[in-house]
């Protein structure tokens, strides 16, 4: 089984050359255009700070990675965070995106965080039951979401929760019932 550690924003261009073909040649990233390795890095630095991005690595290699960002910007949802995986093609169904994930979200449960949402673009099988192996379930389809390629995508909707409460500390802030 590979490493599992923190990324660094080092680690900007092996992340990137293991995202560009989703991106150029797959629907599965809504991005069209891949970002710089600086762009790259200043998103691995603004996940580390709240969330957090962690890479597997074999032999010195990354071969896949997963993080956390912001789920939305209303205070409300601050105790939810948005997940995504990207595995090497090469390294595929070794168990190394449930690795990632399984320790990402030990990552998060400890800094309070309660949900995680993943989109999926469908079709996507593979995608579907690696969320769906570790604990993800599918909350619902939004048709025509996205357009890539010259044809409408649509993608699921997955939720794991991840804790029931957030920290005690923070429960101060809620609304008297």
């Amino acid at each position: 089984m590979p490493i599992i550690r923190s990324a660094t924003e080092a680690d900007a261009q092996a992340l990137l050359d293991i995202y560009r073909p989703f991106i150029e040649s797959t629907a599965v990233s809504f991005e069209t255009e891949v970002p710089s390795p600086q762009q790259y890095a200043a998103r691995i630095a603004k996940a580390l700070k709240a969330w957090d991005w962690l890479v597997a690595e074999e032999d010195r290699k990354c071969i896949g990675y997963a993080y956390a960002t912001e789920h939305r910007q209303r205070a409300a949802y601050r105790w939810s965070v948005e997940t995504s995986a990207y595995v090497n093609p090469a390294y595929h169904r070794r168990g190394i995106g449930k690795a990632l994930y399984t320790e990402l979200f030990e990552s998060l449960r400890a800094k309070g965080y309660c949900n995680a949402y993943a989109i999926v673009t469908l079709p996507n099988q593979a995608s579907i039951a690696l969320h769906e192996s570790v604990g993800f379930e599918l909350v619902g389809v939004f048709r025509r979401a996205g357009w890539k390629f010259g044809a409408w995508q649509d993608v699921a909707w997955l939720q794991r929760v991840l804790r029931d409460l957030p920290p005690d500390e923070q429960l101060a802030d809620a609304p008297a019932t």
